[in-house]
C-alpha cells in the first residue's frame, strides 16, 4: 500500500473556506483503480495558521502516479482554484510506502 499526504498551511479564520472548497470538489477518486481512501486530516490551530492534511491510501505507488497522470486527476483539479487568501503557500507532498500494519 501507499499514503499519499498534501499538506496545507491555512490562513487563520479561514479553516471553514478550506473546508468547503473540499466538499464541494469533484473529486473522481471512485473511478480511479488503486484508490482506496481519503481522508483530510486538521491539526490545532497556531497563532499564523492551521494545518490541514489530504491522506490518500492507494494499493500502490504506481496507482497513485498513474493517477496523477490521468483524465480523473485533471477533471478533478480543473475548477480547484480557491478565493485569495485560504492557503498560505503551496501544498506540501509526503508519500508512504506501508511497510508494516
Amino acid at each position: 500500500m501507499y499514503i499519499a499526504m498534501n499538506r496545507f498551511r491555512i490562513a487563520p479564520g479561514r479553516e471553514e473556506d478550506f473546508l468547503e472548497v473540499w466538499r464541494n470538489r469533484d473529486s473522481h477518486l471512485d473511478e480511479v483503480p488503486g484508490f482506496k481512501q481519503f481522508q483530510m486530516l486538521q491539526g490545532e490551530s497556531q497563532e499564523d495558521h492551521t494545518v490541514f492534511i489530504s491522506h490518500s491510501v492507494w494499493e500502490s505507488e504506481d496507482a497513485f502516479r498513474a493517477w496523477t497522470k490521468s483524465d480523473a486527476f485533471r477533471k478533478a483539479h480543473a475548477n480547484a482554484k480557491a478565493p485569495e487568501g485560504i492557503y498560505l503557500g503551496p501544498p506540501k507532498f509526503e508519500g508512504y510506502e506501508v511497510v508494516l500494519s
